[in-house]
């Protein structure tokens, strides 16, 4: 059965709510302060509410203080990141007394699960608004009807995911556009609670995708970021026979776009022909985002992850193949439960046999609702932090060597913008997705430069800006 989308006049139905709410605004431009936690397909999600908040006629700021509608878009793979929020709300409880007429509200991942909706409609009345990933789209009626009624609006509620178009954006600035591809997750990792807040995967059609993928080129981004919880899944819930593979190539042959990104894939589905288009289209930046998560058998049975150690090191193999050159990222969970130390040595014997240029790596946060919370613990807080310094000292080593391998070596880099460390130099990328800093002006930024890498250090590169003649 092919996803839901919402129709094109249930859409319409939101942009008069939009109209409505832009009536009702002041002479006054009121300001909206927007906060968003967790992965890029949240920021994606951002920028469309940022897009509608435009379009009712808010402008935006960087301050609570300033704002008179505050909203944190939030997220609930990871315990920090929830706990964060409760403490930002908890700060605003005094700001909304001072300012009644301030707006709160609260969307994402973390509200679509329901004990947090309970707990913040009983323990934080000063929030107006909560809403679940799966409502979205409703948010100009939601807000409408907070404004009229001046009541409390709680959507949360459990239903299929769908795809929603005609949504305008408020995009982060060139040179980076994120677009989203599909949403939601089949995979049941027993550790994740993605399935459980933004439900099934649902692919867009490609011709959205591609529209939207001209549309960005035509205002000139150069580069974009495909998004899915699973990308190498997609097609898969569609009857039209377009899998990513075939996406990727004809994203490829929009005129503009001169570097193509994506992420995350799944080890699972990454196949032949995903590589072989990787390896063969030259937009395609060979950068890959491979999670692992662990390298013991025994523990990737636990997680559900489908795959052995084995499979993983022989896909690996296949990609460094066909690319020698490939910059691999992966993900990895410590003290997942039932983990030993024996378990915990062959994901650092992974480490060391891939070497990968950067993990991203979390001590295991219990997620409620997933199975792998009701899993009994082997290790102590203390053992699951001692072996994640040592995992990081392992990985820094390889990391710092993968870049020192940098210096004196001329990278052709994206300027992205300025450095948030020093306004007289600015920041961008290579094709691998190497973050490099470099002295240049500021008029060079969303363009391609040339730069000769001087020093390394275990996150970042640093070189000289190549004038041209």
């Amino acid at each position: 059965m092919e996803s839901k989308r919402i129709s094109a006049a249930e859409m319409a139905v939101q942009k008069e709510y939009i109209q409505k709410i832009a009536e009702k605004m002041p002479k006054s431009r009121p300001l909206a302060f927007v906060e968003t936690y967790g992965c890029q397909q949240n920021v994606s999600d951002s920028e469309k509410i940022k897009g509608m908040l435009s379009q009712m006629g808010y402008g935006f700021c960087e301050r609570t203080e300033d704002a008179d509608l505050v909203l944190y878009n939030t997220c609930a793979v990871r315990e920090n990141a929830e706990l964060r929020v409760f403490g930002n709300i908890g700060a605003l409880k005094h700001q909304k007394r001072r300012k009644p007429e301030l707006k709160i509200i609260l969307c994402g991942c973390m509200m679509q699960q329901e004990h947090i909706a309970k707990a913040i409609r009983q323990k934080y009345p000063h929030v107006d608004l909560v809403f679940g990933t799966h409502a979205l789209y409703r948010f100009p009626e939601l807000l409408y009807q907070v404004m009229e009624e001046d009541a409390r609006i709680f959507d949360v509620k459990n239903e299929d995911g769908s795809i929603f178009e005609e949504i305008d954006y408020h995009r982060d600035p060139k040179p980076l556009a994120k677009i989203p591809i599909m949403y939601g997750c089949n995979n049941f990792c027993t550790y994740c609670i993605v399935p459980y807040v933004r439900g099934r995967e649902r692919s867009r059609d490609a011709e959205d995708i591609l529209r939207e993928v001209q549309e960005v080129a035509d205002l000139g981004y150069r580069e974009v970021m495909l998004l899915g919880q699973n990308v190498n899944s997609y097609g898969n819930d569609r009857k039209d026979g377009m899998d990513f593979a075939t996406l990727l190539q004809k994203v490829c042959k929009v005129d503009g776009i001169e570097r193509v990104r994506f992420m995350t894939s799944h080890p699972k589905d990454l196949s032949d022909a995903l590589i072989d288009v990787m390896a063969e289209e030259e937009k395609i930046c060979k950068q890959l985002h491979l999670p692992v998560q662990s390298g013991s058998n025994r523990i990737l049975g636990l997680m559900n992850r489908k795959y052995t150690k084995e499979d993983y090191l022989h896909l690996v193999s296949k990609v460094k193949a066909k690319m020698p050159e490939i910059v691999l990222t992966t993900d990895i969970i410590v003290g997942f439960p039932g983990e030993t130390d024996a378990d915990f040595e062959e994901t650092l014997q992974i480490l060391k046999e891939v070497e990968y240029d950067t993990i991203f790596s979390f001590i295991y946060s219990k997620r409620v609702g997933t199975p792998a919370a009701e899993m009994p613990d082997v290790m102590d807080e203390e053992q699951k932090h001692r072996n994640f310094d040592r995992m990081l000292s392992v990985q820094n080593e390889i990391s710092k060597r993968k870049n020192d391998a940098y210096v004196g070596t001329v990278q052709t880099v994206l300027a992205e913008g300025v450095s948030k460390n020093n306004p007289d130099t600015l920041t961008g990328r290579t094709e691998g997705g190497k973050v490099v800093n470099f002295a240049a002006p500021d008029s060079l930024i969303g363009e391609f430069v040339k730069v000769k890498i001087t020093k390394s250090q275990t996150w970042s590169l640093f070189g000289e800006w190549i004038k041209e003649r």
